[in-house]
Order: C-alpha cells, then structure tokens, then sequence
C-alpha cells in the first residue's frame, strides 16, 4: 500500500504532513485559487478527514516512474454520497509538491464546499499555529 494511502486510511495526520514538500500546491475541487505551502494543506487535510464520512479509497493508479499517482475514492459529505480521486505528483525528494482534488456529482461538491467552508477558521488558525 502507498504511504499516503495508507497515512490517509489510517488517519495519521504526521504521516501525511511529513509526505509533504514545503512547497507544496494544493487544488482544491471547490475553491478557484489554489493553496500553497506545508502547513495550510496539512490543515485543511486534517479538517478533510474531519468532514468526510465512509470515506475508502477503492483504487490507485501509478505512472510507471511514480512520481504521479491518482487514488480514487467514495465518501459521504452531508449526507451526500461523493465520488473523487487525489492527483499527486511527488518531487525528486519523494514529497508531495502537487495536490489536486476533484469531485462530483455537484451536489455532493456543494456539499463539500459548505461542510469545509465551515472549517475555515480552524484551519486558518491550525495554519498559522504551525
């Protein structure tokens, strides 16, 4: 099993931040612009597996050089049944520089948007207590 799958499963929140680059760029599939850097995507991760309900990866996929990999996953967010997948792309360290997260259908990305909007302020704070 892939590290972040597993960190992600298991909800080991230092696993995951340390899979991290300083750097890294984080897409989120409701907001336009993305979010940059270590510490707020740590954040807003934790406060994803705080939202999301059921969630289970149900398949990886690798390119052969592995450095970009896709997991698609099912959840619920508000009583919506979601369906997403998490596009990495690792850094020649081995750490994650880019994460896009994208997800359908609408209503459960609406869903998403309202339950992760309602976390802003503790990542926000989370973020800056990093």
């Amino acid at each position: 099993m892939h590290p972040f799958r597993k960190a992600v499963e298991t909800h080991d929140h230092a696993a995951l931040e340390a899979l991290l680059a300083d750097d890294v760029v984080f897409t989120s599939p409701v907001v336009f612009k993305p979010y940059r850097g270590r510490a707020l995507t740590a954040a807003i991760l934790r406060a994803a597996d705080r939202v999301f309900e059921d969630f289970a990866y149900e398949r990886e996929i690798a390119d052969p050089a592995g450095r970009d990999h896709a997991f698609v996953f099912n959840a619920t967010v508000g009583g919506k049944r979601i369906q997403g997948c998490d596009f990495l792309h690792f850094d020649e360290d081995g750490r994650i520089d880019a994460f896009t997260v994208m997800v359908r259908p609408l209503s459960a990305a609406n869903a998403l948007a309202e339950a992760m909007g309602a976390q802003f302020d503790r990542i926000a704070q989370e973020a800056a207590q990093a």
